[in-house]
């Protein structure tokens, strides 16, 4: 046990190590740090390499130079270094928490942090039974690249117990002020042809860009997808990805991707397509939109549309064309809802679409984008379907045009860096 700690003494701060923090979250952190000094489990999910480390580790900077805690009442385990590799199951991690509390003769509150937490074998019980013990004051925050990381037993055993935070790559804003770029149409045109994953500000050329979303998209599929649901296909998983990631913002169903690989010798069934693209889903390297009846006030099935995470899988794996620029804008609109916070589905109104209907508690808006309103035919079907909804929530078209359309009938016409 004492191998074990000198390996990860070198990752915590227990002897006043400086911290790599990166660049600064500050809106995630204020976000987080409204919730400390409470019970509740602090969590963040979100894809691999979006920066959750680096979030843990600001605030773990947050609690030392910003309220006082002493560096040695703070445990940071991450399951994604090496050092950690013999910490498998709970019962290992309870061990080495036990042996850490021993060498330290600790006093008052000990925060916890547990960082791709979903490798630990029952981690659930471990988490569950620090956040629960009223003997002693702990405060656990926990971080996992799976949306199914609260699901199941530990959901239910912590029910209004714990705080989810969903995690994103670097924002547009983020890019700039990363850059040092003013926030402009210039600006964010280059943002749509990269994208923001934070790896990606470190590495030069276009060849080092392209080998790293590579690497990543296998890491979630192989380590993520593979390694947890044993799938046999995985040259179908892939071709999937790349299928969705090729369909941004177009309707689909599970039936036309079966009918897609049909027509390419290449068979597959409904259940499969389903079980496949949910796992993609659980990483949160895509997202679903689903459709929503605007006069029915209920989700329809049957076709979605999907949307990426970041920008750069599509931009890297696949290419960027001028063309793309269109779909790589609706992609943004969908994410940056997302940031802000809404549940976000395409509206359905008369056979007509809306782009998207955003909702979060009270609130509701609707959002037409369009990269460029060129032309009567294009701004009668923009503002004349937003027209068409006969409620007093906010109406908004976003598109990328040099100068701004006055406002009309109640419809806001925004360039997408507005939107915040």
């Amino acid at each position: 046990m004492r191998e074990l700690f000198e390996k990860i003494r070198k990752y915590n701060v227990w002897d006043g190590q400086s911290l790599n923090i990166g660049y600064e979250r500050n809106e995630y952190i204020e976000k987080i740090t409204e919730y400390l000094d409470t019970r509740l489990v602090k969590v963040l999910v979100g894809q691999r390499r979006v920066g959750k480390s680096y979030i843990l580790r600001q605030i773990i900077n947050f609690l030392i130079t910003q309220k006082g805690v002493q560096s040695q009442n703070i445990f940071f385990i991450n399951k994604e270094f090496s050092a950690f590799d013999d910490i498998k199951t709970t019962t290992d991690l309870e061990a080495i928490f036990s042996y850490y509390q021993k060498e330290y003769k600790l006093r008052g509150k000990v925060y916890i942090f547990l960082d791709e937490v979903q490798n630990i074998g029952n981690w659930e019980s471990f988490v569950n039974s620090y956040s629960q013990d009223f003997t002693q004051d702990f405060e656990l925050f926990v971080t996992g690249s799976n949306s199914n990381l609260l699901s199941g037993e530990l959901a239910t055993k912590l029910s209004g117990r714990y705080i989810e935070f969903e995690i994103f790559s670097f924002s547009f804003f983020e890019f700039t002020g990363i850059k040092k770029l003013p926030v402009n149409k210039e600006s964010f045109l280059n943002y749509l042809q990269t994208g923001g994953l934070p790896e990606l500000f470190h590495l030069g050329s276009e060849e080092l860009k392209r080998n790293y979303c590579e690497s990543l998209k296998n890491t979630v599929i192989l380590r993520d997808i593979v390694g947890r649901y044993k799938i046999k296909d995985l040259s179908l998983l892939d071709d999937i990805f790349k299928f969705l990631n090729t369909n941004i913002g177009n309707l689909t169903s599970f039936s036309s991707i079966i009918n897609y690989f049909k027509s390419r010798q290449k068979k597959t069934n409904y259940e499969t397509i389903s079980s496949y693209v949910g796992y993609l889903k659980e990483t949160f390297i895509l997202h679903q939109a689903e459709r929503y009846n605007l006069r029915g006030k209920q989700t329809l099935g049957g076709e979605y549309k999907y949307y990426l995470n970041d920008l750069a899988f599509k931009n890297f794996l696949l290419g960027f064309f001028p063309s793309d620029i269109g779909y790589n804008l609706e992609n943004y609109v969908f994410i940056q809802l997302k940031r802000m916070g809404y549940r976000v589905s395409v509206g359905v109104l008369n056979n007509l679409e809306i782009d998207f209907v955003a909702q979060k508690s009270d609130k509701t808006i609707y959002i037409q984008v369009c990269y460029l309103l060129s032309g009567q035919k294009v701004l009668d079907r923009e503002f004349g379907n937003l027209l068409l909804i006969k409620d007093n929530y906010e109406k908004y078209v976003i598109s990328l045009d040099d100068m701004k359309f006055s406002n009309y009938e109640g419809i806001i016409h925004i360039h997408p860096w507005e939107l915040k």
